[in-house]
């Protein structure tokens, strides 16, 4: 594990991880995420939130994270499934950082990368976005070719939503100045997989900078993305947040 970069001294960094049916492979990314935290220049600590998943896989992830006794690892549970932006709403809310760090599980974006985002967000940005769309991004195992046709579907209804010059709104790796993220969250409505465009969208309005960062990524199979119950929950998702920017309710 790489060092997490330059000392941030008394400040503190929390990672928001949200989890669902990751059981077989939580052992993997808690091993990376507790690397990263004792290789950091100052203080770390990360909140898994559990989006619902069954009692079986639920069951196994609070035992790992106990098994491990380490206080700087937090999990929330949700006994129902109510989507990706719940879960990292919920997180962000409960976060105690000054960043929040918000990673997907499978850590297809590897964590030290988060020094390019703190870069961003210390030269001015308030949110970081990673990015797999902009020159420096580098794609190791790409995603298969329903996901890409879905990308481009949703990349053009991003932009009747109001993001016309973020090219990838949807990579789970964003750092965030924390008081810029509960302000942003708080008003978070959309709990699904088009909640990033959301946070998006609204922090602008709200007069908050946002930046696309070039992150690492690879594809690491375990997405619960769906081509067609997510792709139309997505679209539907991203009309209504069309309609609430075109009648100014997004205040």
């Amino acid at each position: 594990m790489n060092d997490t970069g330059d000392t941030f001294g008394d400040m503190r960094l929390t990672l928001v991880i949200p989890v669902y049916r990751e059981h077989q492979r939580f052992a993997e990314t808690l091993r990376e995420v507790r690397a990263f935290m004792d290789s950091a220049s100052g203080s770390v600590d990360a909140v898994f939130v559990d989006d619902g998943s069954p009692e079986e896989s639920a069951t196994s992830i609070g035992g790992q994270i106990r098994a491990l006794a380490d206080d700087r690892m937090v999990l929330l549970r949700d006994p129902v499934n109510r989507g990706k932006g719940f879960a990292v709403k919920k997180g962000v809310l409960a976060a105690k950082g000054d960043w929040i760090l918000m990673s997907d599980v499978d850590l297809s974006t590897p964590l030290a990368d988060w020094i390019k985002l703190y870069d961003a967000v210390r030269a001015g940005a308030d949110i970081a976005c990673g990015s797999r769309a902009v020159p420096g991004a580098h794609v190791g195992k790409p995603p298969p070719f329903h996901r890409r046709i879905l990308s481009r579907v949703f990349n053009l209804l991003v932009r009747l939503a109001g993001v016309s010059d973020i090219r990838d709104t949807q990579c789970g790796f964003k750092l965030f100045r924390a008081e810029v993220a509960k302000r942003v969250f708080a008003r978070q409505r959309i709990r699904r997989f088009a909640f990033d465009v959301e946070v998006i969208v609204r922090a602008r309005l709200m007069g908050y900078r946002v930046v696309e960062v070039p992150v690492a990524w690879d594809y690491s199979g375990h997405s619960t993305v769906r081509l067609f119950s997510s792709g139309a929950r997505m679209m539907f998702d991203l009309m209504r947040l069309a309609i609430w920017r075109a009648f100014g309710r997004l205040g």
